[in-house]
C-alpha cells in the first residue's frame, strides 16, 4: 500500500509500522482505506469513550471550533471552568484541577505535585509498582516499572523503589516517614490489564496514612466509565491524594487531567508549572460532551455480556477472563497474542497483543450487545486460526 511507504517514509520508525490503515469510523465501526469493516475493540487503546463520528461530539466540537478554539492560559474560557466543575462534582470531594494534554502530562503534573510536597517536609524517594506505566517522558518514566522501556533512558533524577503489584506488605515495608508518594493504578493496564487483590487500594490508602505519604491514582486508562464506574478507585472506597485522567476523558480529542485533593490541590504556585494547549476549549468541549453521555448502566450491562461471553468459550489456548468492566484482557495458555490479533483483523475485529500471552479489548462505552454477541461467536475461531 502506497499510504503505508509513505508513513515509513516520513515518520520516525519508533511506532514500527502499522498493518492497518483506517479511514473513517461511525459507532463502534471503523474502515480502513480498502473500504474493509472492523468492529473496534481497541476504542482508540481505551480513549474513544462514545465511539466514532457521536453526534453529540461531533456538534460540540464543530460548535466551539468555530466559537474560539485556543486562548492559551493567559485567558480564562467557560468550557474549561465547566469541565473542571463537573470532574469535582462527579468525585464528589474538595480539590483543585489541572489540565494537561495527555496521560504522560498528568503524570508529570502529579510527579511535580508530589515532589514539592516531598521537598517541603524533607522526603526523599517514591514508591511504585513493578510492571507499572505511568508514561514515557522523563519524570513519568521514572516512575514506570517496566525495565524494558526504562532502563535505556536512565539515570533518573528521584529515588524510585518498585514493589510488585497487589502485595500489601511489600508496599507497607517500602513505605517509611521519607516516602514522598507511592503512585499505582487501580488496575494495571500497559502489564495486561492485572487487577489487584481485593482490598489492595484500601491498604495502600491506610499504609499512605500511616507513614504520610501521598497515595497517587493513576487512573488514565480506567476512568470515565471505562469499568463501569465513573474512577475505579471509588469501586474501592478510596479517595487517593492525586488522581490523574486522560484518554477517555476526551473521547478522542487530546486532554489530561491532574486532581489534587484538599490541601495538596492548592500546592502548586504560580508559575510552578503550565500548558500552553492544556485545557484547549475545543478540547474541554469535547469531555463536557463524552462526560454527558457516558451510560454508567450501559456499560455494566454489556461488561457483563461481554466477560460472561468470553468466559463460557472452552478453547485449548483461552486460558481466562481478566479485567473490569469494558476493559478486559483475554488471557492466553501460549504466547500467541500477535497472532490473535491477526487473526480477529482478518475476521473484522481490531483487538490488541497487550503482552505476548493477553490480548486486550477496550471497546466504546456505546459498544452494543450486538456487537459484543458477533466477537464472542467469532472468537472460537479467532483462537483457533491463531493456534495453527
Amino acid at each position: 500500500m502506497d499510504l503505508l511507504h509513505r508513513f515509513e517514509q516520513a515518520f520516525m520508525p519508533n511506532y514500527g509500522l502499522p498493518p492497518i490503515a483506517l479511514a473513517r469510523g461511525e459507532g463502534s465501526r471503523v474502515w480502513d482505506v480498502d473500504g474493509k469493516e472492523y468492529l473496534d475493540f481497541i476504542g482508540g487503546i481505551a480513549t474513544s469513550s462514545l465511539g466514532h463520528a457521536h453526534p453529540a461530539l461531533v456538534e460540540a466540537v464543530c460548535k466551539q471550533v468555530a466559537t474560539i478554539a485556543h486562548t492559551s492560559n493567559l485567558f480564562m474560557h467557560e468550557p474549561e471552568v465547566l469541565l473542571a466543575e463537573r470532574l469535582l462534582a462527579l468525585l464528589n470531594a474538595p480539590a483543585r484541577v489541572f489540565f494537561a494534554n495527555s496521560g504522560t502530562e498528568a503524570n508529570e503534573a502529579a510527579y511535580k505535585l508530589a515532589l514539592k510536597y516531598g521537598r517541603r517536609e524533607g522526603r526523599s524517594y517514591f514508591v511504585a509498582a513493578e510492571n507499572g506505566f505511568h508514561g514515557r517522558t522523563i519524570g513519568a518514566l521514572s516512575l514506570t516499572g517496566k525495565a524494558a522501556i526504562r532502563d535505556p533512558f536512565g539515570p533518573f533524577p528521584v529515588d524510585v523503589r518498585f514493589v510488585p503489584y497487589g502485595d500489601a506488605d511489600a508496599l507497607k515495608e517500602a513505605v517509611t516517614g521519607d516516602c514522598i508518594a507511592v503512585f499505582l493504578e487501580p488496575t494495571q493496564g500497559e502489564a495486561g490489564v492485572v487487577p489487584p487483590p481485593d482490598g489492595y487500594f484500601g491498604a495502600a490508602r491506610e499504609i499512605c496514612d500511616s507513614t504520610g505519604a501521598l497515595l497517587v491514582a493513576d487512573e488514565i486508562q480506567s476512568a470515565i466509565g471505562r469499568t463501569g464506574h465513573w474512577f475505579a478507585h471509588q469501586a474501592d472506597g478510596v479517595t487517593p491524594d492525586i488522581l490523574t485522567l486522560a484518554k477517555g476523558l476526551g473521547g478522542g480529542l487530546p486532554i489530561g487531567a491532574c486532581v489534587g485533593f484538599g490541601d495538596v490541590g492548592k500546592l502548586f504556585d504560580k508559575g510552578d508549572h503550565g500548558s500552553t494547549f492544556g485545557g484547549n476549549p475545543v478540547a474541554c468541549a469535547a469531555a463536557l460532551a463524552v462526560l454527558g453521555n457516558v451510560d454508567l448502566g450501559h456499560v455494566r450491562s454489556v461488561s457483563a455480556r461481554l466477560r460472561d461471553g468470553l468466559r463460557s468459550i472452552d478453547h485449548p489456548l483461552l486460558k481466562g477472563v481478566r479485567g473490569r468492566g469494558l476493559w478486559l484482557a483475554t488471557v492466553l495458555r501460549e504466547p500467541r497474542a500477535a497472532a490473535v490479533q491477526r487473526a480477529a483483523a482478518e475476521a473484522g475485529f481490531l483487538v490488541n497483543a497487550l503482552q505476548p500471552d493477553a490480548v486486550r479489548l477496550a471497546p466504546p462505552l456505546v459498544v452494543t450487545a450486538g456487537e459484543v454477541d458477533a466477537l464472542v461467536a467469532a472468537y472460537p475461531g479467532i483462537l483457533t486460526e491463531a493456534s495453527k
